[in-house]
């Protein structure tokens, strides 16, 4: 996709939307050369790369640093940027701020979590001229408030209330929401409700679109197996032995070969 337009068209047509989450520009370049769809610049960056124990860490600084990389590798491709921790909870300002930031760095689209309380900040950033995708259920910059990564929506109390955040998300002018860590019924109910397109992690297959980290995919990190993830590749032991074999090489004198060596 090259536009957000394309968003909505793919709902129409009943077209799955396919989302990956990356964060520099190899991978990037990457995913623009397959068949996704858009890419994602999320604040699990911080956690991924940069070793924090969760999301809150993302600074605008970072999530720009990383948006720039992307963009590089994906130079026609829609890349979504999520709204670093608090940054649309102190105000309109520093919301637009932090906002033109990403986009200036190569952001087609900000993410934002969650809607209560921050409606005017996403209201300001859509008439603004910056696109706006939602995010609710699991949204894990309230990670503490939610008690950890749960399910979110479980009851009935929980669902409602997400339907009706999911409107008023649509409402104010969201283009696409993304719907984390819920029940499958629940995430298919909001997606037959809203003409936004929906993108799934972890909320069943009714989704418009499902989105996965790259590296989850990969398989590369072994401590991190979440049951919503399905791994295509057991990368974290193919690079392991890639690894181990350069070793080899170097200690019996394998690499570098003849033909390897510069004249």
């Amino acid at each position: 996709m090259k536009t957000i337009l394309e968003f909505t068209r793919a709902k129409r047509e009943q077209q799955p939307i396919v989302m990956i989450a990356v964060y520099d520009a190899l991978m990037a370049r990457l995913v623009a050369a397959s068949p996704a769809d858009a890419l994602l610049v999320g604040d699990s960056v911080a956690m991924v790369v940069h070793g924090h124990p969760s999301t809150l860490h993302a600074t605008t600084e970072m999530m720009a640093l990383h948006v720039a990389a992307v963009r590089r590798g994906a130079p026609d491709r829609v890349i979504v940027a999520d709204m670093p921790f608090l940054t649309v909870r102190r105000g309109t300002a520093v919301a637009v701020a932090a906002a033109g930031q990403l986009m200036q760095a190569g952001a087609t689209a900000v993410k934002v979590e969650g809607v209560a309380g921050h409606e005017d900040v996403i209201s300001h950033l859509v008439g603004s001229g910056i696109p706006v995708m939602g995010h609710l259920g699991l949204t894990p910059q309230s990670v503490h408030q939610l008690g950890g990564y749960r399910l979110q929506g479980r009851d009935a109390a929980g669902g409602a209330r997400l339907q009706e955040e999911a409107a008023r998300l649509e409402a104010l002018g969201a283009f696409a929401l993304v719907l984390e860590c819920m029940p499958a019924s629940l995430a298919a109910e909001i997606t037959r409700a809203r003409a936004i397109p929906t993108i799934g992690i972890g909320a069943g297959a009714g989704t418009d679109g499902q989105v996965l980290v790259g590296s989850d995919l990969l398989g590369l990190d072994p401590s991190f197996q979440p049951r919503f993830v399905r791994r295509y590749l057991n990368g974290h032991e193919l690079v392991g032995e890639a690894f181990e074999r350069f070793a080899r090489d170097v200690r019996t004198a394998q690499f570098p070969a003849s033909a390897e060596v510069l004249a």
